[in-house]
């Protein structure tokens, strides 16, 4: 059975345009790179869950540090992105990206040491434009922002 995701992507006109609020993936694969390394925030929902925006909006709190800032949320449909099915929702709205700070996730590191390190989900967060988010999100996502900036125009 696949997983299911849900996301918020949160937006805010900025000069001409308009700005998207992304994470950096942490941990030791994504440390180094930048490119295609990026996430909205966004986690897998629990079977118990029906509510994919609720799904999306606890994830949010969880990665961000912070709940998400209150306002309508507009669907932006599904990506499947390998085994994943990926919901996500557009949200106008304002956040300290600076006062981000992540839940956690344990993995052995390095690999075959027998050691469990502890790293953030998210390790930082930043607002970039249309433009530089084309550049930083992972792929699987990038549908979003045509879904996006199709619904701000």
């Amino acid at each position: 059975m696949p997983q299911v995701s849900a996301g918020l992507l949160l937006h805010r006109k900025a000069g001409n345009g308009h700005v998207i609020l992304l994470g950096h993936m942490g941990g030791p694969f994504w440390a180094r790179k930048d490119a295609h390394a990026w996430s909205i925030p966004k986690g897998l929902r629990d079977d118990s869950e029906a509510d994919l925006l609720a799904v999306a909006e606890r994830e949010f709190e969880e990665e961000m540090g912070s709940p998400a800032p209150a306002g309508d949320s507009v669907s932006l449909g599904s990506v499947r992105s390998g085994a994943k099915t990926i919901h996500a929702f557009a949200r106008a709205g304002n956040f300290n990206a600076e006062t981000a700070v992540s839940n956690t996730f344990e993995i052995e590191w390095p690999r075959g040491s027998g050691q469990l390190q502890t790293f953030p989900e998210i390790d930082r967060a930043e607002w970039l434009t249309i433009d530089e988010a084309r550049i930083r999100l992972v792929k699987g996502q990038q549908p979003f922002l045509d879904r996006l900036v199709e619904l701000l125009s």
